[in-house]
């Protein structure tokens, strides 16, 4: 894997920023359905990409591990969600599977970040500026 020099650089962030996205306008006229849900659904989306952003930025892997698990699990919810959106027929069949796809898509790319970021024992990848962790 090529070392990243920004998070924008990451597939698992430009893949969950497209989710985030895509779900913020589909979801633009849901607040009168179901305002909690709505809620949850777009702080979810919007939650993957800002700890993968976040997680990049502490230059350790155990630790941008640890924020790709919290992108990782809310990936898992935002599908969750529109399982749910998609029962209550609030997407149309077309959009549920293009976001569901993509949101496999963002999950299974986190999910080889996490592989790689645990593969590291530690040691930050080169051009990173990292201490040695326990």
């Amino acid at each position: 894997m090529a070392t990243a020099h920004s998070y924008e650089e990451l597939d698992a962030w430009q893949l969950s920023a497209a989710l985030r996205d895509k779900v913020l306008e589909v979801s633009a006229t849901w607040q009168a359905r179901d305002r909690r849900f709505c809620e949850q659904l777009r702080d979810a989306a919007c939650s993957a990409p800002r700890n993968l952003a976040e997680g990049f930025a502490l230059f350790k892997p155990r630790r941008f591990a640890n924020h790709a698990r919290i992108a990782r699990g809310s990936l898992v919810e935002v599908k969750n969600h529109l399982n749910d959106a998609q029962t209550r027929q609030w997407l149309t069949q077309d959009e549920a599977t293009s976001l569901l796809q993509l949101c496999r898509r963002a999950i299974n790319a986190t999910t080889g970040l996490l592989k790689y970021l645990d593969s590291c024992k530690g040691i930050a990848p080169t051009g990173w500026n990292a201490d040695p962790e326990p």
